[in-house]
């Protein structure tokens, strides 16, 4: 710690160097490892891009990115066609190309809700046997606590069976991406987190990051199991601020108060904000759920209690049926013969992300109660034809106004901007019935009510009334 904070002391009184550029192998080009391969591009470093998928990397070769977040397409076409950032499945080339070596992979769920590394260790294993001088290992991935010394490990096993002798160090550092804000977050993070005690290795990505910590020193420096720990801990602290709400919007339901005046009543104590306190039908993607259940897992394996975290888990799982049991509690538990708009696929806006959404939850529960889906979304069209194929009771409509014709209500999902000011008139005169289920409370109840509408949201006590 002594070293530590001395090294802090040193760089404080020393000017800015001059950037240097530098070659970093990104392994994983998933969402994560491809916006963090186009900005560290942007800023002038040469990267390469590894993956195993040959499809998605020819596609991408051509300019097609597999995934939408606001800005990638322009900065990964731009830093391609200027030589700044290369494509391959050659693993050997990417290992031979840089000092700096990014794992980027998926660490989905296992069966039993820990993390699969199944991806992060055939990395750490391809490293170890094509590796001819010393390497800088940096974690990427969302990994469990102690992964760093694992994949150091494996990687040092390898080199012994070779019977080759190289250095090697392995570093923590996690991502803090928000989904259709990455792009943003990337260029201009809050904080880079370095789990690393080796000064070789800190010195280099201090380097790497330069560019990104002109203003203030964002770079916070730890050990690697901190480092992991940070990670999932961040996460499941935003998860518990977001089922907290949901918890005090079932009480306000009950309660005939509304949620939302509670909300800014709450938000406005500086210890509380603002941020992550909105109510809705559950949060989703690719984060939140998964690493939740991943630390529920890591407490349990250590013989730790986590009944916070459960309770949060089992919150949100309760919330995504929140829509459907409104739903059945104004048209009955049989919905056949019955259509529903559906506005919304993707768990958030500005992402076409459909992992662990709240739509998919709503739209299985109809279907299994015999009704039909109309839905709209600007971007998870594709994805959700991706997800279900061709169904008779599924409809994905161009235009949001094309999802309600012949809708008994309007279901409403994601928060996308084009939904906070729709057409009430339109929307009114089209569909069968003037009934809105809204799930991320874009509307005010009492306009709503003026104009003749039933409209149910979460937490709203006054909309609840209008419905008995």
């Amino acid at each position: 710690m002594l070293a530590r904070q001395n090294h802090s002391k040193m760089k404080a009184l020393q000017q800015p160097a001059e950037q240097q550029r530098m070659r970093v192998a990104v392994f994983g080009v998933g969402y994560v490892g491809l916006v963090q391969a186009a900005v560290l591009a942007e800023m002038g470093h040469q990267v390469t891009c590894v993956d195993v998928d040959a499809a998605k990397i020819e596609r991408l070769k051509e300019g097609i990115i597999p995934i939408f977040e606001p800005g990638l397409a322009p900065m990964v076409q731009t830093n391609h066609q200027a030589g700044r950032l290369h494509f391959t499945t050659d693993v050997a080339q990417g290992v031979s190309f840089a000092e700096l070596l990014f794992i980027a992979v998926g660490t989905p769920p296992d069966e039993d809700g820990s993390a699969d590394l199944q991806h992060v260790l055939a990395v750490a294993g391809a490293i170890g046997r094509l590796m001819q001088g010393g390497k800088v290992v940096v974690n990427k991935s969302t990994v469990p606590v102690g992964t760093a010394h694992r994949v150091h490990q494996h990687i040092g096993g390898i080199l012994a069976e070779r019977g080759v002798s190289l250095p090697l160090e392995v570093v923590s550092n996690p991502e803090f991406l928000k989904e259709g804000a990455a792009v943003a977050d990337c260029l201009r993070p809050d904080r880079i987190i370095i789990g690393t005690d080796s000064t070789h290795a800190m010195a280099l990505l201090e380097e790497l990051y330069a560019p990104f910590n002109r203003n203030h020193d964002r770079i916070i420096q730890m050990d690697a199991r901190s480092a992991e720990l940070t990670k999932y801990a961040a996460n499941a602290m935003l998860a518990t601020k977001i089922s907290f709400m949901n918890e005090m919007a079932g009480l306000a339901e009950k309660l005939g108060a509304d949620i939302e005046a509670v909300r800014k009543g709450i938000g406005a104590d500086p210890r509380i904000g603002y941020h992550f306190i909105y109510p809705g039908c559950g949060y989703g993607g690719s984060c939140f759920p998964k690493d939740v259940k991943a630390l529920i897992h890591t407490a349990s394996e250590i013989g730790c209690e986590a009944p916070l975290l459960r309770s949060v888990e089992r919150v949100n799982d309760r919330q995504k049926h929140r829509l459907i049991e409104r739903l059945h509690q104004h048209f009955g538990s049989d919905l056949a013969g019955r259509t529903f708009a559906l506005w919304g696929l993707a768990f958030k806006p500005n992402t076409d992300d459909m992992r662990e959404a709240p739509s998919r939850v709503l739209m299985e529960a109809i279907w299994a109660a015999g009704g039909k889906v109309q839905a709209f979304d600007p971007q998870a069209m594709n994805e959700a034809q991706h997800l279900y194929g061709l169904r008779d009771d599924l409809t994905l409509c161009g235009t949001q106004e094309a999802a309600l014709k012949g809708a008994d209500a309007l279901l409403i999902c994601t928060e996308w901007q084009q939904f906070r000011a729709p057409d009430f008139e339109l929307i009114q005169r089209t569909l069968k019935q003037a009934v809105i289920f809204d799930g991320r409370n874009l509307y005010d109840p009492a306009r709503l009510r003026q104009r003749g509408f039933t409209y149910y949201a979460i937490g709203r006590g006054d909309s609840l009334e209008q419905g008995k």
